[in-house]
């Protein structure tokens, strides 16, 4: 369908292309609770590198006497008008942007809103953490890039990546609800698929993250084992070791008040490796 000039009132179902600047949001918009600042984010990241995907709906603007003012009033697709002003904010676009939307002049326009968001499904976590994996799979796409493309940090990336390569049938079972997010994560402390099912098979579903990662780890040589001491952490890894961090203590070395401190503080002091 192509792109129709504005000209008079367009008809219902009418594609056409309308300056930023005229779109306004809708008062007969069901969503009351304003988008998650972290929400605007990823749209304008998301539209900065691939457009906008899919073309807002919108209901014509009239005036007191019934005539078109030349604005248009957003019924579907608020995010995405507030991640192109975000751009336009700053100046990554023109306040003139084309954007091309469809406009419904038939539909209640309060109703069709209201369908749009009962109606939605969100995708599954597990969906996100596999889709992730196959863009740096399959693209080459680093965290970075992928962060860029969709408005997250790049340590985000790091952990949905990390948690998208665990074992196929684990992320089969998260996904049925077989297991929980903290029960995958402790899964993730290795990247052994055939450790990590033999773990699986041995727990229950109320075996705790902890009780996980510990045996997930068990198989390991503990950094205060004597041939540690003897071989050095660090000569080890420089030969392509790989070395498991235990979070709980390092946290404990570190002397900081909050879990959240302490991470940060690992990550910065090299204790521990960002995932």
């Amino acid at each position: 369908m192509t792109a129709q000039p504005i000209a008079t009132a367009p008809q219902h179902g009418a594609e056409i292309s309308v300056p930023l600047n005229r779109l306004k949001a809708s008062p007969k918009n069901a969503r009351k609770t304003p988008h998650a600042l972290a929400t605007i984010e990823a749209l304008a990241a998301s539209i900065k590198a691939k457009g906008v995907l899919q073309p807002p709906v919108v209901e014509i603007e009239r005036d007191g006497e019934g005539a078109p003012t030349g604005a248009y009033l957003v019924t579907i697709g608020e995010g995405r008008r507030q991640g192109l002003r975000l751009l336009a904010k700053r100046k990554q676009i023109k306040r003139t942007h084309p954007v091309r939307v469809i406009v419904d002049a038939d539909n209640d326009a309060h109703e069709i809103s209201l369908d749009e968001n009962v109606t939605r499904e969100a995708m599954h976590p597990a969906d996100q953490f596999e889709a992730f994996r196959r863009l740096a799979e399959e693209r080459g796409y680093g965290p970075e890039e992928i962060a860029a493309r969709f408005g997250v940090s790049a340590h985000v990336v790091r952990q949905r990546l990390r948690l998208g390569a665990v074992a196929p049938d684990l992320i089969a079972a998260y996904r049925g609800g077989g297991v929980t997010l903290d029960q995958l994560m402790a899964f993730a402390v290795s990247e052994d698929h055939e450790r990590q099912r033999q773990v699986f098979d041995q727990i229950g579903p109320h075996t705790p993250a902890y009780a996980i990662r510990r045996a997930m780890t068990e198989a390991k040589v503990p950094v205060e084992d004597r041939r540690v001491r003897f071989v050095g952490v660090e000569a080890y890894a420089e030969a392509g070791g790989a070395v498991l961090r235990d979070l709980e203590k390092t946290c404990a070395k570190l002397r900081v008040r909050t879990r959240i401190e302490a991470v940060a503080l690992a990550v910065r002091t090299g204790l521990i490796d960002p995932i």
